[in-house]
């Protein structure tokens, strides 16, 4: 899903030539949570999430410093305001306000307004 989303098909491709092609093309992944997750905490995800998010904020204003973020769970959307107010130095793309739900159960719909927001967005930067 988020392969498509950014434009990278597996087709004919091992799994390290697609990552290597997500990657060539400026995308670059990450998780809140980096660890999975035990059974049974799937109802602790937001409480998880909020305990891992300074961290994970820290690391990407420190160390991937992106142009654009764009939070694909719906888990995130609890967090939006840490996420827009200031704590990342970068573009946040939102689903019309919302995180990108790739978890949810339109997500091929969702990752193509991803898509869409992305090649908008490198439209935008790329313009005079």
């Amino acid at each position: 899903m988020l392969l498509a989303a950014a434009g990278v098909t597996l087709e004919g491709k091992s799994g390290e030539a697609a990552l290597a092609e997500f990657q060539r093309r400026g995308f670059f992944l990450t998780h809140a949570l980096e660890c999975p997750l035990p059974d049974g905490a799937g109802g602790r995800i937001p409480e998880l999430i909020g305990n891992r998010l300074r961290t994970a904020l820290a690391r990407i204003r420190r160390s991937l410093k992106p142009k654009r973020l764009a939070p694909i769970s719906r888990w995130l959307e609890q967090f939006l305001p840490a996420l827009t107010l200031g704590a990342s130095p970068c573009a946040i793309l939102l689903d019309d306000g919302i995180p990108f739900a790739l978890d949810g159960d339109a997500a091929s719909e969702a990752a193509g307004r991803l898509r869409d927001a992305v090649t908008a967005q490198s439209a935008r930067a790329t313009s005079p």
